[in-house]
């Protein structure tokens, strides 16, 4: 049997708000060159910035589901709340900023924010600036940031480093646990498919064996729902697989390589209404998004039958092992969009794809029953072999008569003996020709 798997995602783009052209960007370092020579970098420049914006856009008209927010409050030292304070929120890795002024309760939101590492600002005229810094945002988690401004000037900086997020989250009702890229990448996992990974939250096990193979490919259950009850979604899109065949044998459609995921959260129960859909568990997967520097990941999983030991039927048989071999491949490269002397991405624009490739060449052992050559020779009445070719006795007969293993008894020497019933085997273990009803 030989059967062979692909996945491939091409490009994630990840765009900040501010991508329009203007006196600083890279075009404008090169005074030398030809005036109209610029006006065509300037409107091939402008033409894919126009694209690229759509494309944000139609993003953003999506719901925000593989997302978290992060909130707060900002006080001075007596409690007193702090209207129209300055809070900047700063991804750590993009360099992307976004800002926003308290409201008259003192309060600010940043919602939707993107998965990942983030450090948040407070400035207030009167008071010392404060940045809070390595804020982790997981899928659909809501982190409540309460500032408190120490008089001072501005020109002061307090620097708060972050703890962990809390155990318990009380901003929604929602039950469910976040498995992060560390863990993904840590834990055993064969096949490499996070989907098993679901299994390790809380009232999460693995579902009934179905006709389709589908637990062979990490199909589970949430507190006794339906395991067609789940809902699976890849970066806010749906992933769930509307394919009833025996070929299919999958709940989901795109299996993302491991190295590619940020993280992802299985909820189990209370999960907001934007999920809708399904009355089981909500798994929501969520791709590694490029940052202002390139990175990436290289690997080749092998299985190949020369590391393994022979089956025990094979070896019974003096037969070798099967063929096995599998090799499991790919790559991922993520980074700042740079095209030189053109445009400079840092701080703006970022790509990121993934590649996985899965060969397999596999031989199955398979244990059946056949005739034997006598059997065959014979036209099917010389059964010897039954008795030949193995060991033991049948229990005793009424009559107190002991006869081998795959005794044949003729029905036409049935004898009653009080309550029971006794039959002679034929001779030899062979059925006689005239016996058989001959096949019209």
């Amino acid at each position: 049997m030989n059967a062979e798997m692909k996945t491939f995602q091409l490009c994630q783009l990840t765009l900040a708000a501010d991508v329009i052209c203007n006196d600083h960007s890279t075009i404008g370092q090169y005074p030398d060159r030809n005036p109209l020579w610029k006006q065509m970098y300037k409107i091939s420049l402008r033409s894919l910035l126009l694209l690229a914006l759509l494309a944000s856009f139609a993003v953003g008209a999506r719901a925000q589901v593989d997302t978290g927010s992060i909130q707060g409050q900002v006080s001075d030292a007596t409690g007193a709340m702090i209207p129209n304070a300055l809070i900047t929120l700063h991804n750590e890795n993009t360099g992307v900023t976004a800002s926003m002024h308290t409201d008259q309760k003192g309060s600010f939101i940043f919602s939707p924010v993107r998965i990942g590492v983030y450090s948040v600002s407070a400035e207030m005229q009167g008071f010392r600036r404060q940045v809070q810094q390595h804020i982790r945002v997981d899928v659909q988690q809501q982190i409540d940031i309460p500032i408190t401004l120490q008089p001072g000037s501005t020109q002061e900086t307090v620097e708060v480093t972050s703890e962990s997020a809390p155990l318990l989250q009380t901003e929604n009702a929602s039950v469910g646990q976040v498995v992060s890229s560390e863990q993904i990448n840590n834990l055993p996992l064969n096949g490499r498919n996070y989907y098993f990974l679901a299994q390790t939250a809380a009232g999460v096990t693995f579902a009934q064996k179905g006709t389709r193979g589908e637990n062979g490919n990490g199909r589970f259950v949430a507190n006794g729902v339906r395991a067609t009850q789940n809902n699976f979604l890849l970066d806010e899109i749906d992933n769930n697989s509307a394919i009833v065949s025996a070929q299919n044998g999958k709940d989901f459609v795109i299996q993302t390589p491991v190295d590619a995921l940020s993280d992802f959260k299985i909820q189990t129960n209370n999960y907001n209404a934007q999920f809708g859909r399904a009355a089981g568990a909500v798994l929501n997967a969520t791709v590694k998004s490029g940052t202002n520097k390139l990175h990436g990941d290289v690997w080749e999983f092998l299985r190949n039958d020369v590391l393994d030991a022979n089956d025990y039927f094979l070896n019974q048989a003096g037969q070798p092992r099967a063929a096995l071999k599998r090799n499991q491949f790919g790559f991922t490269l993520g980074g700042p969009v740079m095209l030189p002397r053109i445009y400079n991405g840092h701080n703006k624009t970022f790509f990121f794809g993934d590649y996985e490739g899965t060969r397999l060449s596999q031989g199955n052992t398979i244990v059946g029953t056949v005739p034997t050559l006598k059997e065959s020779n014979s036209g099917y009445t010389d059964f010897s072999d039954l008795i030949t070719l193995q060991n033991g006795n049948n229990p005793a007969d009424a009559a107190g008569h002991v006869y081998p293993l795959g005794t044949i008894l003729d029905p036409a020497t049935t004898t009653p003996l009080g309550s029971k019933y006794v039959r002679t085997p034929f001779s030899g273990n062979q059925i006689p020709s005239a016996r058989i009803d001959p096949v019209d």
